[in-house]
């Protein structure tokens, strides 16, 4: 009996390990969709990886990056909290690139009725938001509630609109608030409104209104499993996923910028 415990212990400790490697990518919540799809379409020809996803507001990511979670990959909806972590040494620019834009839209719950809104007028926005309140992204560190506050100050509302705001700590939960009515509008990104017909677009704000809409893709590990799945969301199958959900992968010149 002890002959053969010690035979079954023996082949258990040189016995080949079938656990899969994992790849740790840290997405914003507004990639969640098109994430989802990417992980799932490399792991069908990666047998022997198992892509593990974590999504949050990309401020949030960031700190938890720098406090030392297991990423492999930051994929950040804006350039402000990539800078920050290379700055904080964290990562370096070297492994940075821009994969994708995105537009920022004010929404109403579906089955709302604005006829015709001047995003100029104070007074229009007065009254719209009189019994309710606009649902956005934190104004301070979310990125799509910082592109908000950039285009509301351009177009000069801000100070009409700020006491107004319900402010939440990732796009998707601003979004919630609109498809269940307890915000009678909204800004976030388009590619999040078209994922639902609880909301309807009432305006596309111009770009020139607030930075560009980025999505910097970081390789945050050295590991070759990282850099692996970094160059498959880079590559055409990856571009074709990510305009599947609306996101621009057609970025021209543009390039990051370390600051």
């Amino acid at each position: 009996m002890k002959k053969l415990a010690l035979f079954i212990s023996a082949a258990l400790l040189t016995a080949p390990s079938f656990a899969n490697d994992e790849i740790h990518v840290y997405a914003a919540s507004s990639m969640t969709n098109a994430m989802n799809d990417l992980a799932a379409a490399y792991e069908k020809t990666h047998s022997d990886v198992s892509v593990v996803t974590v999504y949050a507001g990309s401020s949030s990511l960031a700190r938890q990056i720098e406090s030392g979670a297991p990423a492999d990959v930051f994929l950040s909806a804006n350039e402000k909290w990539v800078n920050y972590l290379i700055q904080q040494k964290v990562v370096t620019a070297d492994k940075v690139s821009l994969v994708a834009g995105n537009q920022l839209v004010l929404i109403e719950p579906a089955k709302a009725h604005i006829k015709a809104f001047d995003v100029k007028n104070k007074g229009e926005w007065t009254k719209l938001l009189s019994k309710s309140h606009m649902a956005v992204g934190n104004t301070a560190s979310v990125p799509v509630g910082m592109y908000s506050k950039e285009a509301l100050q351009h177009l000069g509302v801000w100070d009409t609109v700020q006491p107004k705001l319900a402010q939440a700590n990732n796009v998707r939960l601003a979004l919630a608030l609109v498809e269940r009515g307890e915000a009678d509008l909204g800004m976030v990104y388009k590619t999040d409104a078209v994922l639902t017909n609880k909301v309807k677009i009432v305006s596309t704000f111009d770009s020139s209104l607030h930075t560009a809409i980025h999505y910097p893709l970081v390789q945050v590990s050295d590991s070759s499993k990282a850099a692996d799945f970094v160059k498959y969301v880079k590559s055409a199958e990856g571009k074709k996923v990510l305009n599947q959900y609306g996101f621009n992968t057609d970025l021209g010149n543009q390039k990051f910028a370390a600051k």
